[in-house]
Parts: structure tokens; sequence; C-alpha cells
């Protein structure tokens, strides 16, 4: 498959890039996104929370009452589940949610998602460019010349640049990443992938190893 390369002002370069059809023209694997998805989601969450069981809260362990002849129910202490300021029965404790997968599985689903938008065509190939200073206005010129301005897009750069990261940091609905560090959810979160034409090179040879 072929895409006609642009440069920042939106125009026609002249250049074509050929994406290679071993990721970007596969039949998309739903169920490799899914499980790539849902680890990538459950290894962001922290698993800090915490609820006082009848171990941890204060108070006296003090019987309160006779266990039979008072008409209610039994109760061991102050911190019985069912009296105000007492413990909770059962609630949440710290864990671990991460989940892995096989490294086969996740480049199989970020294939399936590049196969996708380049099927749909939601992908724009830009010459390779470098801003002077970090410059917001730069990245929303970017935006109404690729006329991607309404929509939630990702750059994908080949390596590190400060200036470009910082110049769209601010904006929302609009993110910055390396090919390296591409992955299925922010693949699938934007509407549009823009590709400066270095990291489609990075890109395959990361995904072709």
């Amino acid at each position: 498959m072929e895409i006609v390369v642009k440069d920042i002002q939106g125009k026609d370069t002249g250049k074509k890039v050929v994406l290679d059809d071993a990721i970007f023209g596969i039949e998309p694997n739903e169920h490799a996104v899914y499980l790539d998805v849902k680890a990538i989601l459950a290894n962001k969450r922290q698993g800090t929370h915490a609820s006082k069981e009848k171990s941890t809260i204060s108070g006296s362990t003090r019987k309160l009452k006779r266990q039979k002849g008072t008409g209610g129910a039994r109760a061991g202490s102050i911190k019985n589940p069912l009296f105000r300021g007492g413990a909770r029965v059962f609630g949440p404790q710290p864990r671990d949610y991460s989940e892995k997968i096989n490294k086969k599985v996740k480049d199989l689903a970020r294939k399936s998602v590049l196969s996708a938008k380049a099927k749909d065509n939601e992908i724009i190939v830009v010459e390779d460019f470098s801003f002077e200073a970090p410059k917001t206005k730069n990245i929303v010129a970017l935006q109404k010349n690729l006329n991607v301005g309404d929509k939630k897009s990702l750059l994908v750069i080949a390596n590190q640049d400060n200036n470009v990261y910082l110049s769209a940091r601010n904006l929302q609905g609009f993110s910055v990443v390396n090919a390296s560090d591409i992955n299925t959810y922010e693949l699938l979160k934007a509407k549009n992938l823009i590709l400066c034409e270095s990291s489609v090179e990075e890109i395959v040879k990361i995904l072709n190893k």
C-alpha cells in the first residue's frame, strides 16, 4: 500500500511511502487487541486502595453486652461492622492488578490496529520536521494544514524531539509519541495517525523482529 508524503503545510511532496503489508495490511485480530488493551489498562492501576477491617481500626475489644437474652443481635465489640464507625467487611485491600501477555500477541494487536487504520484511510505520512523552539501554535498550524484539528490525533516521531513534544503538550486531543513507544491503546484512541516519514521505517523494524 502506497501513501503520498505531505509536508507540514499539508501539500504533497511528490514522494510516496510503501506501507509493509505484513504490518499495515493484515486481517485485524480483535481478540488480540482486546487482550492487549485490557493488560495496558490493568497495568495503569495503582492498586493502593484499602479499607479498615476489624484488626486495623481503633476501638475497645470489650464485649458490649451478654451473648444471649437481650433480644438483640450478638455483638462482640464496638468494632462490629453493623455499628457506626465499625469495620468494613471484605473491603478492598492493596493488590497488584498487572497482567502479562505474550510479546507476539502484543505485536499482533499493534499490527491489527495499524492495518485497520490503513484500511480506513486514517493514516497520514508527513516529512520529517522539527521546530526551532517549543510553540503550541506550530502544532495548531500543523493540525489545520492536515485537516485533523477537531479529531483526536497521534503524531509518531522516530526519535525524541523535545521541541515537538513540548509544543503539543498543552493541546487536548493531540499526542506525540516515539515510534518505539507506541501501544495498542494509544493507537485506538486516536482517530488520525500522523506518521513522520522516518517513523514508518522504525515501526516496521520494531514489529518485524
